[in-house]
């Protein structure tokens, strides 16, 4: 038990941002290599952005965002767009859970800071009651307390982990038990006791608080990230953990630390919180019309009720159906009924095994420089949508089985062709034969948009040798 009584705030507060994880319930919107924390569902920024200016509400300090290797661009621009700078963005080698991804964040912090620990995919409706809630919580960890945001409940739901209070009442207090996700049951007798707290998965604790307590119930995991971390290496604007950070076992910080340490508390808080880890709870925040439908897109409706249509690009008829979720992309379409959206992730399961691509890339796929996305193809032919940021370049290349034409329809591209250094703008052309090192940048303040076709007996994405590129790849 923590005494909070006199409490004053005096040390640093730095947020830590999470942002790995797949979303996999969400597809087909959200895939491996584009995952829910970077889509604009439920409004004008991503889930991310909105996590980091909702930091900004609490603390001026610059984040220490936590990520994998795949998304260290996007993040970067992501970041970019908001005027967001970070104080460390770490790429992790290999997700191992949340209980270590925090730790290489308190490491990165310092020992004296007290770390705002956000999911990045999570919705918060009410920042108000939110920046009320973290002052809260601020007390508790300013004097060794580990503390969670509990939200009130308001049905039996069995996708969250609860935590137990120890009184019914308002403001910072100690925390009972944290229970895993319960059955239909379970989850009604803690909704009807009174006594339980959905566990919202963000935290409020000191670095070195947080460190202490994970040596103590969790020292093979503590050393493999202090390894890591005293081994990490800078890289452009990112930072790498060492490799030793493989060897830590993969836990989340729930069974690694709150369920066993004596310093657990939780403030009770009702901000507006939803996890959005379904199309179901996607749902629950849209507005409905008065047959409890949310349409998106271009969709006919004909004697529809309590169903959810997103259509990115064609029109969709639904006719005579009931409490179900149509998503349509480019490339694929999920259609489930209401009551099993919670399972979607049993298809990327089975797209994976079946070794599919669509569990893992949008038709879309975004790289460091910009995104390309296929358009069309055929035996010796594919075309594509290159998009090239301000300011960015791809590597200087060559391919050895296929040729290229390039139309610039937006913007303006600087190429490198062979010895030749040239400028293309908006309806000019140019012919990349195989064999020939070539180079495409934009120069300018606008997207610089292509369409690019290719022509060759191999047209594969590994057909590709680089001798310059500022990515390090």
């Amino acid at each position: 038990m923590v005494d909070n009584t006199n409490a004053v705030l005096t040390r640093n507060v730095v947020p830590v941002i999470l942002a790995g994880g797949v979303g996999s319930r969400l597809w087909p919107i959200s895939r491996a290599l584009f995952p829910k924390q970077f889509h604009r569902l439920l409004g004008d920024h991503s889930f991310l952005q909105a996590t980091l200016l909702r930091a900004q509400t609490v603390t001026t300090a610059k984040p220490i965002i936590v990520c994998n290797e795949e998304h260290r661009f996007m993040v970067a621009e992501q970041c970019r767009e908001i005027g967001v700078a970070w104080q460390a963005l770490i790429l992790e080698p290999e997700g191992r859970n949340s209980a270590p991804a925090i730790a290489l964040a308190a490491h990165a912090a310092d020992e004296n800071s007290i770390m705002l620990v956000l999911p990045s995919d999570h919705l918060v409706t009410d920042e108000a009651q939110f920046l009320s809630a973290s002052l809260e919580a601020l007390k508790g960890a300013e004097n060794g307390g580990l503390v969670t945001f509990g939200v009130n409940p308001d049905r039996a739901e069995t996708g969250y982990g609860y935590v137990k209070i120890a009184k019914n009442q308002a403001g910072l207090q100690d925390a009972g038990a944290f229970v895993e996700k319960p059955n239909a049951e379970v989850a009604e007798k803690y909704l009807t006791s009174g006594e339980y707290l959905w566990n919202s998965g963000m935290f409020v604790m000191g670095a070195q608080s947080y460190l202490d307590e994970l040596n103590r119930y969790q020292p093979e995991m503590a050393a493999a990230c202090a390894e890591a971390m005293a081994a990490a290496t800078s890289d452009m604007d990112f930072l790498r953990p060492s490799v030793r950070f493989l060897e830590s076992p993969a836990d989340s910080i729930d069974f690694a630390v709150m369920e066993k340490t004596e310093h657990a508390q939780v403030v009770p808080v009702d901000f507006g919180w939803n996890d959005i880890g379904s199309w179901d709870a996607v749902s629950d925040e849209l507005a409905k019309d008065g047959s409890g439908n949310h349409f998106r897109g271009d969709v006919v409706s004909v004697d529809t009720e309590n169903s959810l249509v997103f259509a990115q690009n064609r029109l969709i008829g639904v006719l005579g159906v009931d409490d179900l979720v149509v998503v349509e992309t480019k490339d694929a379409v999920l259609i489930s009924a209401r009551d099993r959206v919670q399972d979607v992730k049993s298809i990327v399961k089975k797209l994976e095994q079946d070794g599919r691509e669509e569990y893992q890339y949008h038709s879309e796929v975004f790289r460091p420089w910009g995104s390309y996305e296929g358009i069309d193809e055929g035996g010796r032919y594919q075309v594509k949508r290159i998009k090239v940021n301000p300011g960015a370049a791809l590597s200087l290349q060559m391919h050895h089985h296929r040729s290229e034409h390039w139309i610039v329809v937006r913007g303006t591209g600087r190429i490198t062709r062979g010895d030749d250094v040239f400028t293309l703008g908006e309806n000019e052309s140019t012919y990349i034969p195989r064999g020939v090192k070539h180079r495409l940048e934009n120069p300018g303040k606008l997207q610089l948009e292509l369409i690019e076709v290719q022509v060759g007996p191999y047209l594969g994405e590994d057909d590709i040798e680089r001798f310059e590129d500022v990515y390090g790849r």
